[in-house]
């Protein structure tokens, strides 16, 4: 299973950008795929996630801003993001549905209650204020 990333730069405050993840050995249409996030010193974080059915889940600070979708017949991941802001500062991975050792939640609903076993090698966002 391979996740590439790609879409990530610089952009300033009340910017956009737009994310993408190519997946290959791994098909999404049956199985939950989703963005994290990681900031120097901080613990990775739940970005948005999506199911087969499209449905979609968001951390409580992307809410609004972020929008998660997937294009089953190209196996691509994508996630829009607007109104970006500096704390949005990250490394942002890719994942897919699969067995790990961490269960790390996305929102507070039922939407891919999962864990994530298959990721990308990241790919860094950078807001300046």
């Amino acid at each position: 299973v391979q996740l590439v990333e790609s879409g990530g730069g610089s952009v300033q405050a009340g910017g956009s950008l737009r994310l993408s993840c190519a997946a290959s050995g791994y098909t999404y249409s049956s199985n939950c795929i989703g963005w994290f996030r990681q900031a120097p010193g901080k613990e990775r974080e739940g970005v948005a996630a999506i199911d087969h059915d499209g449905n979609t889940t968001y951390g409580d600070s992307v809410k609004g801003r972020f929008t998660v979708s997937r294009d089953n017949a190209k196996n691509t991941l994508d996630l829009q993001m607007n109104s970006l802001k500096p704390e949005d500062t990250a490394m942002y991975y890719c994942a897919a549905e699969g067995p790990h050792r961490d269960y790390l939640p996305i929102g507070p609903g039922s939407v891919c209650r999962v864990t994530f076993g298959y990721w990308g090698q990241g790919t860094q966002v950078t807001v300046s204020s």
